[in-house]
């Protein structure tokens, strides 16, 4: 919608903004450093609104909760922007000057009512009302989302729902208003900006976009294939058809975080090669032809990390690496004159500055001036601060030949899986608090403090169930099932199951999620499957 994949904000704009939409996201326990960001916020007298399924330990902290039923985030966010629009609250100058689609936007959200959205979402029509005049009234607002929008079959048009409200009250490209996708783990914006993406080159320059392509050309000495890769989804769906025969993984674990994830393991088991870089030795690494152990621990490494605020900043190795281990730059270069290229034997700056003299947004960044606490992309020049927030530019009276930022007009589309007689209970996942993923990294010791592993359960829901905290249970969806523990927790809606995707050497979790995904994002639909809860009968010897 902006054109630029990166949150809008810094993290200390938060400290500034009167109004906090926090969405789908459990922020204290999944992003603790950007909560103690939030908490300076809340301190300074900002108002925040949490909506989520559950009563989480970040919705505590909300001036109001906004408890809906999961999978129902369009429907909400439209009829925020229809009550925004019916109170006269939309900025219509705005609008006019750096939006287009306005008008079926606002044909589109016309049906959602506050109390047709109360029967769909299960939140109050006062309580939608509330969100919505507060959010378009305040001078500075912003939007935080998660998993809990992005994990869905329809996960695009949950995010775009959420830019729509941005959009129609202006409450983006200015200090303290924004759009903020929280990354789940450290440089995971790194990732995307150093070109791991299947469609994009470094500094998300279209691989289909022929002037792009001729300058990475040129640089590397080689034609490269105009047509986008597949993304992660799509990898799988192309082992099922033998079309993808081989797979070199690095630094992923897809045998225990894909959903679905026994199918998903006999597709990575009947591969003629799997290959896996990591670590650690995985449960993808323990079924993989060959493993290269890789010395990328944040203590074993040189080069940067780029945080979800966009700024980049500097790693230095401490430790050498253990054993065998190499740098994944050693081992790419390894592979590359194996193969026929000789790259030489670059360092963690030669690197950066290649990657500066091709992405533009990262232009300005010397070694040297990473430094000092790191720079924001975009940074066009050497003179030029770093952005700490994006898109000021929709504020101009000209819009500096940019195209204006479009509205999107989604509808509500349910989860993928219905709740049936057999499959009654709606389980979601989440992160804890002191793990992360699929343990790998946090996993392999024993902690007081390492819970997840059990299933969340509402005690009227347990009562009718005839268990209690701590009691064995068989959890089962369409897809199978896992033997794990019941903690009866009140936080818990009526008909709600949670449970964390941390500990799979405990609980196989990801045997249960849906594989459903969103044909745009590749995003499979974790956080809505099909699940009963059966109480097993005490072993005897």
């Amino acid at each position: 919608m902006f054109g630029a994949g990166g949150g809008t904000s810094a993290y200390e704009e938060i400290h500034e903004t009167d109004v906090i939409l926090l969405w789908g996201s459990n922020a204290r326990e999944a992003h603790p450093i950007f909560f103690h960001h939030l908490m300076k916020g809340l301190d300074n007298g900002a108002r925040m609104f949490a909506v989520d399924p559950r009563l989480t330990s970040s919705a505590k902290f909300a001036d109001a909760w906004l408890g809906l039923s999961v999978g129902t985030d369009v429907a909400l966010a439209n009829a925020v922007g229809r009550e925004i629009i019916r109170a006269g609250l939309a900025d219509e100058a705005f609008i006019a000057r750096a939006t287009t689609g306005y008008e079926a936007y606002a044909a589109n959200v016309e049906p959602c009512t506050l109390d047709w959205a109360a029967e769909v979402t299960g939140v109050p029509a006062a309580a939608i009302a509330d969100m919505a005049h507060a959010y378009a009234t305040a001078g500075k607002a912003q939007i935080l989302w998660t998993l809990g929008i992005t994990e869905h079959h329809n996960a695009v048009d949950n995010v775009v729902a959420l830019c729509n409200l941005a959009l129609l009250t202006g409450h983006v490209g200015r200090w303290g208003s924004g759009l903020v996708p929280l990354r789940g783990q450290n440089n995971v914006q790194g990732g995307g900006d150093m070109g791991a993406l299947p469609d994009r080159f470094p500094g998300f320059q279209p691989v289909d976009d022929p002037a792009a392509r001729a300058k990475f050309e040129a640089v590397y000495g080689a034609g490269l294939n105009p047509v986008p890769g597949k993304h992660l989804t799509e990898m799988f769906e192309a082992m099922e058809t033998g079309d993808l025969r081989a797979c070199y993984v690095i630094g992923e674990n897809p045998a225990d975080s894909d959903a679905a994830v026994e199918h998903a393991r006999g597709l990575l088991a009947g591969l003629e090669v799997l290959v896996v870089q990591d670590i650690f030795m995985t449960r993808t690494a323990e079924m993989a032809d060959v493993v290269l152990p890789a010395a990328v621990a944040w203590a074993e490494t040189d080069g940067t990390v780029t945080s979800s605020e966009r700024r980049v900043q500097r790693v230095r190795a401490a430790v050498p690496p253990p054993g065998q281990a190499r740098s994944d730059i050693d081992i790419l270069g390894d592979l590359a004159r194996r193969l026929g290229a000789d790259w030489g034997h670059p360092s963690a700056e030669d690197l950066w500055d290649e990657l500066r003299s091709l992405s533009p947004i990262h232009a300005g960044m010397p070694w040297d001036r990473l430094e000092d606490g790191g720079l924001q992309w975009p940074c066009p020049s050497e003179d030029h601060p770093g952005s700490p927030f994006l898109h000021g530019w929709l504020w101009a009276d000209d819009l500096e030949g940019r195209d204006p930022a479009p509205f999107s007009a989604v509808q509500q589309q349910w989860p993928a899986e219905e709740l049936t007689e057999e499959f009654p209970l709606r389980l979601t996942t989440g992160r804890a608090l002191d793990s992360y993923n699929t343990g790998v990294q946090s996993g392999g010791y024993d902690s007081p403090i390492r819970y997840g592993h059990a299933i969340d359960v509402n005690p009227g829901d347990a009562g009718a169930l005839g268990v209690a905290d701590g009691e064995r249970v068989l959890v089962s969806s369409p897809r199978g099932s896992v033997e794990m523990e019941v903690r009866v927790q009140p936080d818990i809606p009526a008909g709600l199951a949670f449970t964390t995707f941390h500990f799979p050497e405990l609980v196989d979790i990801n045997v249960l999620t849906n594989d459903a995904w969103d044909p745009r994002s590749g995003t499979s639909e974790f956080k809505a499957a099909s699940i009963r809860i059966s109480k097993l009968e005490p072993a005897y010897g």
